[in-house]
């Protein structure tokens, strides 16, 4: 279900405009043009229905500001827009416990709403560490986070900070002091950086004291950003915001490397890169997994039914499978790795799977698609993963060869075994 947000403007274009950037993010805007519109809003609707609410500075009801506070009080988040500029509003605004402020002054301003309305969905769902023994310093930091929808943990220096971090894998920041007692913030982040990569963890370390290169020390030891205090609050939600958005692309980055576009298993990059490490046991097999007559797929009702097809194999082998590596390794053959199980076990499984996939049909133009699988399956092994791949490769050549929609198994033990 969508969110919505509350929009409070007494101008018309305003709001014509924040309402097409909210739609933009995927939520509903509901528009009223003054304090007593808004109050009516929020006393017939449930707070919760709303991410946030984004306010004008200046209403005819509310000339001062005032609306701010009322739409506070119900535990909504706001952002507040105005077409005043000056320093004494500016402060105003950013004394109270507002996300930010927006300036009604050029069409990248307003983008910015679009950006902050989308984090504050996604902030719902990320942890951030302060790590500080001074309790004011910590407390102005944790409020601050929690403006902007972040779930925020607390300690009083690296040793509880490092502890804290190892039971909650939910968080991707980590917001520390340098002069504290035990630990100082950088023996933590030189501790912290042998378990955890600058890619996975950002961390960003804050000082009001210390020698003017500290920033530096920081960032060679590897920090990923560093704020000297006192700080201004957007100074501070702009550094916390673009390292966390750093993270983001650089894991969207991972996963378009790691993933196939059609189905979006892992692709056979990923799946070699997983086990590049891993050393074959007699308890681990591998299927190959191939589609049967794919081609005249394919020619019946073109590429775009020969794409439904994959989308709902892979859909089945995911869960199917879902404790397993699976991946597609191109075309229509998909491959899954049985780490600890045994050969029989993974067997009926794929029996299971097999049956299930030649029993359902696809449908594209409201014309149903049957297809049927066949599949290799070995734990033979020689030290390498390559190796075992082979086998299973020739078990399902093995199945093609005896008539499709069967497995082939080849065995440690035994010779091949057809079900």
């Amino acid at each position: 279900m969508k969110s919505k947000v509350l929009v409070v403007d007494d101008s018309s274009t305003s709001v014509r405009v924040v309402s097409h950037l909210i739609k933009k993010a995927d939520k509903i805007p509901i528009s009223v043009f003054s304090l007593a519109q808004a109050l009516d809003v929020l006393n017939d609707q449930a707070s919760d229905e709303f991410l946030c609410a984004v306010v004008d500075y200046t209403l005819p009801d509310a000339p001062r500001g005032e609306a701010i506070e009322a739409v506070l009080k119900y535990n909504i988040p706001v952002i507040v827009i105005t077409g005043r500029l000056d320093n004494n509003t500016r402060e105003q605004i950013l004394n109270k416990p507002v996300v930010d402020y927006i300036p009604k002054q050029n069409a990248q301003v307003y983008e910015y709403l679009t950006r902050l309305i989308v984090r504050l969905e996604r902030n719902s769902k990320i942890g951030i560490l302060v790590v500080d023994d001074s309790l004011l310093s910590r407390n102005a930091a944790v409020n601050l986070l929690k403006r902007h929808n972040f779930i925020t943990y607390e300690a009083k220096d690296g040793i509880e900070g490092l502890e804290i971090l190892n039971k909650n894998p939910g968080i991707k920041m980590v917001l520390t002091d340098e002069n504290m007692p035990n630990m100082s913030g950088l023996e933590m982040l030189v501790a912290l950086r042998k378990n955890f990569k600058k890619d996975d963890l950002a961390v960003i370390g804050m000082s009001s004291e210390g020698p003017s290169f500290l920033s530096a020390r920081f960032i060679k030891s590897g920090a990923n950003d560093y704020l000297n205090r006192p700080y201004c609050h957007e100074e501070f939600f702009c550094c916390v915001t673009q390292n966390i958005e750093n993270l983001e692309n650089i894991e969207a980055i991972r996963r378009a490397a790691n993933s196939d576009y059609l189905t979006g298993l892992p692709n056979r990059r990923y799946f070699f890169h997983r086990l590049e490490n891993t050393s074959p046991s007699a308890q681990d097999c591998v299927a190959l997994i191939d589609l049967d007559f794919f081609k005249k797929v394919n020619d019946t009702f073109g590429h775009e039914g020969g794409d439904q097809v994959l989308k709902d194999v892979a859909r089945l082998l995911a869960s199917h499978f879902s404790r397993h590596l699976i991946a597609r390794f191109g075309g229509e053959e998909f491959c899954v790795y049985f780490q600890n199980t045994p050969v029989e076990q993974a067997k009926a499984s794929l029996e299971e799977f097999r049956i299930a996939f030649s029993e359902r049909a696809s449908w594209i133009n409201q014309q149903p698609i049957k297809c049927t699988t066949s599949i290799g399956l070995s734990n033979k092994f020689e030290g390498e993963i390559d190796g075992m791949i082979s086998f299973a490769d020739l078990a399902l050549y093995q199945a093609k060869q005896l008539g499709r929609n069967q497995i082939v198994v080849d065995e440690l033990q035994a010779n091949t075994q057809i079900i």
